[in-house]
């Protein structure tokens, strides 16, 4: 699985990553070299994906070892992720790190922050969970595991100040990385796609395989419909790895006009939304990639029904797209689980292209939401784990 051994002349007294998702891979890359730079080149390693290595990242294991989604789901794989979460734990500490840094993934890294917190170790976690959507009750845990919280958003700071935990917003890293005007053209002729005027439909059914098996058929199969309503468009898919590429295209080949039309290609992500008209997208960082470049967008999500009653159960706020969570208020529509239906996205999907005067608003808005996300995330992360390893070296 790409999985990379540590040099043990090398990789100790440095500063360990641990991250579990592919956001998660992208995120921590973004920061690596800054922290490298501020350590003197200490060692950077843990586990980490394909990202974090191109940045210089010594990676025991790769993410997709820990690429599990929902409650139910989990159990099916949790002997081996507590398995390897007590060789990490152990392995860990036998570095003698500097600090430890758990990027995302909060069911797998607090309890790993714990039990290296107990043994003295700095722990830092990069992205708060979202304590304020759902699961309140677990900012007690955090207060047990967590030294310093890096967070993504600025109305958290209020939420860890009441609870006395330290935290610093550091900006999204997404903001210094996207620009501010997309370059729509430019992308389009990466694909080819400047010699028309057809509309350009980007569809992203999730990183992770079991979410591409989730939400595919009712995405594919409104982009189909569409299909067939306009006669002719571009459809661009990016997939996370291989063995997504293969799922895509396996469940594509279903639908045959989309088949034809489509282009799948690997870890170009960012480029095909930025080529794109309109964007149908699975909820998750990925709905804030495409407010970032200012699309119309559309939010589907499915997964199975007893995971999908639960986390509905413990949810905090009605909505659970990033663009409306941080605007209060339903920006872009969304349909999830039951309504997560090929017929009534595709309709959507047409109104994210055909109305203009929406598209101009959502510019404006999604704009002043990228303004408010940057920062200069790399130094201000750099600036809290200098302070928090010189406390303990």
């Amino acid at each position: 699985m790409g999985t990379h051994r540590p040099n043990p002349t090398l990789e100790t007294n440095g500063i360990i990553w641990l991250a579990g998702e592919a956001s998660g891979d992208y995120i921590a890359s973004l920061a690596l070299p800054e922290v490298e730079k501020r350590f003197e080149g200490s060692a950077q390693y843990g586990v980490g994906g394909p990202r974090m290595r191109a940045a210089g990242f010594h990676s025991w294991h790769d993410i997709r070892e820990l690429s599990v989604r929902g409650y139910v789901e989990v159990l099916a794989h949790l002997p081996r992720l507590l398995r390897l979460r007590s060789e990490l734990v152990k392995k860990f500490a036998a570095s003698n790190p500097r600090v430890f840094v758990g990027v995302d993934a909060p069911d797998f890294n607090l309890g790993i922050e714990q039990q290296l917190r107990r043994r003295g170790i700095p722990t830092v976690h990069y992205v708060s969970p979202s304590i304020w959507a759902w699961r309140p009750e677990r900012i007690h845990q955090i207060r047990r595991a967590v030294d310093h919280m890096l967070l993504v958003f600025p109305f958290e700071e209020e939420i860890y100040r009441r609870a006395g935990i330290d935290a610093t917003y550091v900006g999204h890293p997404l903001a210094s990385v996207i620009p501010m005007e997309p370059d729509t053209m430019g992308a389009r002729r990466d694909y080819g796609l400047t010699e028309d005027t057809l509309p350009v439909v980007t569809i992203m059914p999730g990183s992770r395989l079991d979410e591409v098996k989730g939400c595919a058929p009712a995405f594919f199969g409104a982009v189909e419909k569409l299909l067939h309503r306009y006669g002719d468009m571009h459809v661009l898919i990016p997939a996370a790895d291989e063995e997504a590429r293969e799922r895509i295209i396996f469940i594509a080949g279903q639908y045959a006009r989309l088949a034809q039309r489509m282009i799948v290609r690997i870890g170009e992500s960012h480029r095909m939304i930025e080529a794109a008209d309109a964007v149908l997208v699975a909820s998750g960082t990925a709905t804030l990639e495409c407010a970032l470049y200012k699309k119309p967008m559309v939010v589907g999500y499915s997964m199975p029904a007893l995971t999908g009653m639960i986390m509905q159960k413990k949810a905090l706020i009605r909505h659970v797209s990033l663009p409306n969570i941080l605007m209060g208020e339903s920006v872009v529509p969304e349909f999830l689980q039951y309504f997560c239906r090929a017929d009534q996205i595709s309709w959507a999907l047409e109104d994210a292209l055909e109305n203009e005067a929406k598209k101009k608003e959502l510019v404006e808005r999604f704009s002043k939401l990228h303004e408010t996300l940057r920062r200069d995330t790399s130094a201000l992360v750099a600036d809290v784990l200098e302070k928090r390893a010189l406390r303990r070296w």
